[in-house]
């Protein structure tokens, strides 16, 4: 799929495509010896697991050692704190995936004037600009991620009805741009549906937030959530109320899949490449650090999963045997 959205400047995307890695580039890295540190926003989440396994392989194969891995647990000062810390330490390279905006964005420049490259992912914290605060950004497409799920929702949904978009309540560009793409597919294509929008301040406190969104519009007849883990969380409080209604979501998670494939009021997800992009984000790191200069932006499409295709989808994305063997329905096969 094309890449539809732009980058934090306006920065049109280049795929990870571009340069791969050489025999020669690989040998000439493992005479250099870099080391790095990857700074999470959280180690509890599939597609986090996903990333790090990526990055770590790749970087495995061109013995370059990763230092230590941070889980900041979606806190700014713990990400502001651990990036303080590393910046005196003899680093080649961090990446880093921004909690937050201005809040941890001083932090991130220590890095940068401190001589160690930064590599973000996800999330631009305010006022970085790439060439100075930071060498490169590595995402999905998330603004073609809101469209996917827009797309797959809008069949499931009747004439006239109102529908949920649940989003987090912290400024957050991947989770804006999804928001954002969102909105405008249904302006465009679905003018007679009413969209709510509703703002999680934190995980813990989704189920909270549904239960009173559901008392303020009782009529909700399907829901977008901008990722898997919040929109499990959703589910689990509308059933509760006593809803199924259709829901779309980002992030093919083993739960969400599994929800997915079973029809449990996930009708359709969009799907990131995890694995994919810690690979690009490790081989970005490389290039520069071996004298490349590397794009200010890399970013990989997204994939439309719906029940028909989840159980080779979940293969792409996880590069891993199906877990549950009665989890997925069959596929069918196409006509002779």
């Amino acid at each position: 799929m094309p890449i539809t959205g732009l980058g934090p400047h306006g920065e049109r995307a280049v795929s990870p495509a571009w340069k791969s890695l050489t025999p020669s580039d690989i040998a000439a890295a493992r005479e250099r010896r870099f080391r790095v540190a990857v700074v999470l926003h959280t180690n509890d989440s599939d597609w986090s697991r996903q990333q790090l396994t990526g990055m770590v392989g790749t970087f495995g194969d061109s013995a370059v050692v990763v230092n230590e891995v941070v889980d900041c647990g979606f806190r700014a000062d713990a990400q502001s704190n651990a990036l303080q810390r590393l910046s005196n330490e003899p680093l080649d390279a961090i990446i880093s995936i921004p909690v937050a905006n201005a809040s941890v964005a001083e932090a991130h420049r220590c890095v940068s004037r401190a001589g160690i490259r930064l590599f973000l992912q996800e999330n631009v914290p305010t006022g970085l600009l790439p060439g100075t605060d930071y060498t490169s950004f590595i995402s999905a497409d998330n603004f073609g991620l809101g469209l996917i799920c827009a797309e797959l929702l809008s069949p499931h949904v009747a004439t006239g009805s109102e529908i949920g978009l649940m989003t987090y309540g912290i400024d957050f560009y991947s989770s804006n741009e999804r928001e954002i793409a969102f909105r405008r597919w249904m302006i465009a294509n679905r003018p007679d549906l009413t969209v709510r929008m509703i703002r999680f301040p934190s995980l813990d406190a989704v189920g909270e937030t549904t239960r009173a969104f559901i008392d303020a519009s009782p009529a909700i007849a399907g829901l977008f959530v901008v990722w898997d883990t919040p929109a499990l969380a959703a589910i689990h409080a509308f059933e509760a109320a006593g809803y199924d209604i259709p829901v779309t979501t980002v992030d093919l998670g083993r739960d969400a899949a599994i929800c997915l494939a079973r029809g449990r009021q996930i009708v359709g997800i969009a799907a990131q490449e995890p694995f994919r992009q810690g690979v690009a984000a490790a081989e970005t790191v490389i290039q520069s650090l071996l004298g490349v200069a590397v794009p200010h932006w890399i970013a990989l499409p997204g994939l439309p999963v719906t029940r028909e295709n989840v159980a080779e989808s979940y293969q792409t994305v996880w590069r891993s045997q199906i877990l549950e063997k009665h989890s997925f329905a069959p596929t069918p096969k196409p006509a002779a």
